[in-house]
């Protein structure tokens, strides 16, 4: 009997029709009631202005969703241990998967960190050498220079009943791998006392040199003159050695100067706590000059920079030991562990071997895995933690990326756009928030938010494909096929800095001049040299302003106000106005809410469960007692100011009864670089790495900088829109015609186009870079194409 062949196609099953992330109502920071459909398995890219709600509403909304539900199907007492993450403001929220956020967060700068640490190569590596490596040292805990050897021995009482005690003796050890010297670190710090003092004087002629010790305060030199513990006639270079000890090193002790209590302390130590756990972008001037005079870093002595023990360098697999294999380059260390053959460890040497060309594939082969962490800039530090996911076996995942083509030079975006587009034909749905055309070009689906930034925008402006994204009549899409054309005429130089023989890192023996008085360009393929040319090679007193992507050090207090100075002549204002004090206006002194003392927001801590932060009943999240409202300057109280954004505030101070000329100088400087959106009371801890390098850069703008100041900017063009970027070289311009000279470290074509001067590097990344492949013009380097950069500025500026 035939057997019957059922032609109609299956009925959909329930399963397969959830397809869409629906997010209706979301109105985290400024979107207003954003409603939006997200196809899975498919790669959206949410393009907008900065500060339009792109990352509230992919990062604050959809990401954390997903992660805070995650994190709720663990025990109470899991959760304890895991960030905090409030339910975000959105009415629904259907169809999320597992977020994976890969995004441009520094890694960390502890000293002790490395590129090897924060993968998983360092620990494979380290097994691999306790196992093969002669002569033998340890486990593999005796690799590893964050494990210091540690030997003890005693004795402990056993109690077996009555009259049945025994005294049984242990000895202890553990072989790690530091260096003791270094304790792991690599290099060790040295600050030159003859920065500090004049040990031909005493402390009562006025021997010490650092700024703001004066003789009459009594909390710098008066403690040191009253203390007893020294003779404050005697010249400090007559000091016995108990006497220098004191001097310098004593530790932490109460006193009585003149009748009050204080605590004394060694020189070198007040130091340190006064200066160098300071953030030194937001020093003054002369601190800063003073900060980079008096101290100096330099490699261990004793370890040669490697951080470990002279055994574990001695230890070795063939001729390599484990510190000359962490500072191979990644691409040369993938070469070496694929040619090892020993079926012992098959297994380690596989997974080793995926782990390093992952990060040759990502564009990382230039890095070594002794690298600190905390020097990567934001897009490797992004691509280094994309390592683990690029060969994971999961599907149906949600990968949020934050620009992940920060820092990559035209020729690499390529390669990016193909990782994307394998994460997405995996199964995954991929949602990038990213202003390059290159990445917007290959989306499935394209959101565009705005239409402006901040107050002005948090609204969705397009929905659909690319190619409707060009036709629409919004910002990006107008903005989309923009392309700068070379400048007509250069400036001409009016002097050059000179860097002669520079070896940083893989530099070989570079010769350049930067000329001065002109916008130069600094390009090249990431991994280049242009940091270590740049950053590492600028002699010291060149009076360069280096001004980077860092994070700046502050609690959640700071805000743009607190930072740029901006909150004195404010608060001033108010005083004078309301014929108060000035400290009234502050909600870190006597202005503060009593109730939550100023944070806006009371922190409940539920123990083993995630503790809970509420906004303030008594001020409602303004942070001001009650009665410093009632104080008013053009209408407004002190909150209301600090909720304007820098575009209002700047109109409100600049006329009518609130006008403050020092206050109005300041804003209009956040203004030039593009900030006009932030809040003035924004918290610095929520502020993007481009958001912050021009924090940085208009609160350098106030400095005097000598005659000739030198600015030097790491890829201002990060985080910013199409449409700003013309802006930004508006300011550049503005800089360089003040008279200042300004060096940009750069991929953006739009920048080199804008260059009077262009310095590449190249012509690879690692040691296939650290050379001047091109010096002159962009309409030199054009017309030569003789380097990837001019291929592509070519390719750019024809259209």
């Amino acid at each position: 009997m035939a057997t019957r062949t059922d032609t109609r196609s299956p009925a959909p099953h329930d399963a397969d029709i959830h397809d869409l992330i629906r997010v209706l109502g979301a109105r985290v920071n400024n979107l207003k009631d954003v409603s939006v459909e997200i196809p899975k398995r498919r790669l959206t890219v949410f393009t907008g202005v900065s500060g339009s709600g792109k990352s509230s509403l992919v990062f604050g909304t959809v990401a954390a969703e997903s992660q805070r539900l995650i994190n709720e199907t663990y025990s109470a007492f899991v959760q304890g241990f895991m960030p905090t993450l409030a339910r975000p403001e959105v009415d629904v929220l259907e169809g999320l998967t597992t977020a994976i956020v890969v995004d441009q967060q520094r890694l960390g700068s502890d000293p002790r960190s490395t590129v090897g640490t924060v993968t998983d190569a360092n620990a494979m590596l380290r097994i691999l050498f306790s196992r093969l490596a002669e002569p033998h040292v340890g486990p593999p805990g005796a690799y590893s220079f964050n494990v210091a050897s540690v030997s003890a021995s005693g004795g402990f009482r056993v109690d077996r009943g009555a009259d049945k005690t025994r005294t049984e003796k242990v000895t202890f050890s553990r072989t790690g791998g530091m260096c003791i010297r270094c304790e792991g670190r690599g290099s060790v710090s040295d600050i030159d006392l003859t920065q500090l003092y004049d040990d031909t004087k005493s402390i009562s002629e006025g021997a010490f040199t650092i700024p703001g010790w004066k003789s009459d305060n009594v909390w710098t030199v008066g403690i040191y003159a009253e203390s007893g513990f020294l003779d404050p006639h005697k010249p400090i270079r007559r000091y016995t050695k108990k006497e220098m000890q004191d001097f310098l090193y004593r530790e932490p002790t109460k006193v009585k100067v003149n009748g009050v209590n204080l605590t004394y302390e060694g020189l070198i130590p007040k130091i340190q706590k006064s200066f160098l756990s300071k953030d030194k972008e937001a020093m003054q001037p002369h601190i800063r000059a003073f900060v980079e005079r008096a101290v100096t870093f330099t490699d261990c002595p004793e370890c040669e920079g490697t951080r470990l023990s002279a055994a574990v360098r001695a230890s070795r697999i063939g001729t390599l030991s484990i510190a000359d294999a962490c500072a191979m380059e990644i691409r040369d260390l993938a070469e070496w562990v694929h040619g090892l053959d020993e079926p012992s460890v098959a297994p380690l040497l596989t997974a080793l071997g995926q782990t390093l060309d992952s990060f040759v594939e990502i564009g990382l082969g230039y890095l070594s895995l002794e690298r600190p962490s905390g020097t990567l800039s934001g897009g490797e530090a992004q691509r280094v933690k994309m390592i683990r996911h690029l060969g994971s076996s999961l599907t149906d995942v949600t990968y949020v990326f934050d620009e992940p083509t920060v820092g990559l030079h035209p020729h690499d975006i390529q390669r990016m756009n193909g990782l994307l587009l394998r994460l997405r034909d995996k199964g995954n749905t991929v949602l990038v928030v990213e202003h390059k055309p290159e990445v917007i070009a290959i989306a499935d689906h394209v959101v565009d938010l705005g239409p402006g930034a901040g107050t002005g925008g948090g609204t969705v402006c397009f929905e659909g494909t690319v190619e409707g994204l060009r036709a629409a009549d919004t910002v990006t899409g107008r903005h989309l096929d923009d392309r700068a054309s070379l400048k007509k005429t250069v400036r001409e130089p009016n002097g050059t800095l000179e860097i002669r023989g520079a070896t940083a890192h893989n530099l070989r023996g570079v010769d350049v001049d930067i000329p001065l008085g002109v916008l130069t360009v600094v390009t090249g393929v990431a991994g280049s040299g242009k940091s270590s040319l740049v950053h590492g090679s600028i002699p010291a007193g060149a009076g360069v302003v280096s001004i980077d992507q860092g994070a700046i050090r502050g609690s959640r207090r700071s805000n743009p106000a607190t930072y740029t100075g901006l909150l004195d002549p404010i608060r001033k204002a108010f005083a004078k106005a309301n014929g108060v004090k000035p400290a009234l206006f502050s909600a870190n002194s006597e202005g503060a809410c009593p109730h939550c003392n100023g944070a806006g927001v009371i922190y409940t801590d539920l123990a083993m469960m995630a503790g809970v932060a509420t906004t303030c009943d008594e001020c409602e999240g303004k942070r001001f007692h009650a009665s410093v409202l009632e104080h008013h300057l053009g209408g407004r109280d002190i909150s209301e100011v600090l909720a304007m954004s820098v575009t209002e505030a700047e109109e409100f101070f600049g006329t009518g009864e609130a006008r403050t000329p020092a206050a109005h100088r300041i804003l209009g400087r956040l203004a030039d670089v593009g900030l006009g959106y932030l809040s003035l009371g924004q918290p610095l801890t929520t502020l993007s790495g481009g958001e912050r390098q021009r924090l940085k850069l208009a609160t350098h703008m106030a400095d005097k900088g000598g005659d000739r100041p030198v600015y030097v900017l790491d890829e201002p063009t990060a985080g910013l829109h199409l449409a700003d970027v013309e802006q930004l070289l508006g300011l550049l311009d503005r800089l360089v015609d003040s008279g200042k000279s300004v060096i940009v470290v750069e991929h953006h074509q739009a920048v080199m186009a804008h260059a009077d001067w262009i310095i590449d590097l190249g012509p690879g990344a690692g040691h296939d870079g650290g050379r001047i492949v091109f010096e002159g013009t962009p309409e030199d380097l054009v017309a030569a194409r003789s380097t990837l950069t001019g291929e592509h500025l070519a390719a750019y500026v024809g259209g």
